[in-house]
């Protein structure tokens, strides 16, 4: 029973400080999703770099229709099917396609595109529907 009560220690801590939060996470809408591309004109520059990340999270912080959000880099690919030539990915989910819409002409949106799109030379966007 000791050898047991360490471990379960361990993992209640961890969860404790480190597990998802109402403040810190909204549940994932299986609705719509909203995955987004970038490739940014400069990958290399920290300050390109940093400038995105900013200003996307001011975006995403203050969006009143994104239910839940994930920013991502590449990993490192060990497949030749994983197309890591991206610099940035985003993934939104939403309640519905109105409300992707709703976002997408929202301020803080709009306000995000035209302090970033310099910053990029290409975007693909993928929208998804749940089944």
């Amino acid at each position: 029973m000791k050898k047991l009560m360490y471990p379960l220690l361990f993992l209640t801590l961890t969860i404790s400080c480190y597990g998802q939060t109402k403040t810190n996470m909204k549940e994932f809408d299986p609705h719509f999703a909203h995955t987004v591309y970038f490739w940014l004109k400069s990958p290399d520059s920290s300050e390109d770099r940093k400038a995105f990340e900013t200003s996307l999270q001011k975006f995403l912080d203050n969006s009143e229709y994104a239910k839940t959000n994930f920013i991502g880099k590449p990993p490192k690919a060990s497949r030749d099917v994983v197309d890591g030539s991206f610099t940035y990915s985003l993934i939104v989910t939403f309640e519905s396609a109105e409300t992707q819409q709703n976002y997408q002409d929202e301020a803080p949106h709009k306000l995000f595109i035209e302090e970033s799109s310099d910053l990029w030379k290409k975007v693909i966007v993928y929208d998804s529907k749940g089944i």
